[in-house]
């Protein structure tokens, strides 16, 4: 019996202080089957990168993740730019790397041909934008708009109506012109191949998708999985790319650089919309 203890504490004193369990949360994915479809070969990779016991968390909403750091239950949040300055808000996470998205921007588009040639047309006119408090595609687009000199919901009217339904309506004529990004043009020219869209006007590439840690996380922990995305950038980022969803950071890279103040962009697009980053848009 004593020698069972003695080999028990040995075995503890053994364990490397990596095999601890971190919890990993992505915002914009509701259920554990669909985390684990998306970034199942990422957890494992991770594990083999860092030695930490990586373990997914879902949550429902982006509330749900901002709760979930608050009361400790989950350690890294991979979320988009629009939603990162609120977190920063409500949690004041720690930066540990970016997600970089080739060609990730926003996009006004309308019909070619049509009576829309310039962002000046669009006066009086309808404009619609997909998922509210979107980055990309309603945060952004309106930002672009902005810095054209149309003021939101005001110098336009603004509709918050899903991206097929909205093209539907703007090759009918009900609306004219539509906010995406340029993967989402990508599908709907596929998805009508005999309709001729063309882009009045981009953004600037919008600020990456970004990874932080709960405020209060194992500083050591969080040294530990930036210098996993340093060292094993490539392998973790095959794992990524594995989930149909994560096709979007193909040819990407991952930026330990970035700071708080690269996402000033984004903060004013809230500005833009009149509404405040104590919480998400939406809600």
């Amino acid at each position: 019996m004593f020698k069972s203890a003695l080999a028990a504490v040995a075995l503890l004193i053994a364990t490397p202080a990596f095999a601890d369990e971190v919890r990993f949360a992505v915002t914009d994915i509701e259920g554990l089957e669909a985390l684990q479809q998306e970034f199942g070969a990422f957890e494992d990779a991770l594990e083999k990168a860092t030695g930490y016991d990586i373990k997914l968390y879902p949550v429902s909403s982006r509330t749900a993740a901002v709760e979930a750091m608050n009361s400790g239950n989950v350690d890294l949040v991979l979320t988009g730019p629009a939603e990162y300055v609120v977190i920063k808000e409500l949690n004041d996470p720690e930066i540990v790397v970016a997600w970089q998205r080739p060609n990730y921007y926003a996009q006004i588009v309308v019909l070619a041909g049509g009576p829309i040639d310039h962002v000046s047309d669009l006066k009086g006119k309808t404009v619609t934008f997909g998922s509210v408090g979107s980055t990309s595609q309603h945060l952004g687009p309106a930002q672009v708009l902005a810095d054209f000199g149309l003021k939101y919901n005001a110098d336009y009217k603004s509709q918050i109506i899903s991206r097929n339904v909205a093209v539907e309506a703007l090759i009918r004529g009900d609306v004219q012109a539509v906010g995406m990004n340029e993967g989402h043009l990508k599908r709907i020219r596929k998805a009508f191949p005999d309709v001729a869209f063309t882009v009045i006007a981009r953004g600037r590439d919008l600020p990456n998708d970004i990874l932080v840690a709960r405020k209060g996380a194992d500083p050591k922990m969080v040294a530990k999985v930036k210098e996993a995305f340093v060292k094993d950038g490539k392998t973790l980022l095959s794992a990524i790319v594995k989930g149909d969803d994560n096709k979007k950071y193909e040819g990407g890279f991952f930026l330990t650089s970035i700071k708080d103040h690269n996402y000033d962009y984004v903060r004013s697009m809230y500005k833009t919309i009149g509404v405040n980053m104590n919480s998400f848009v939406g809600n």
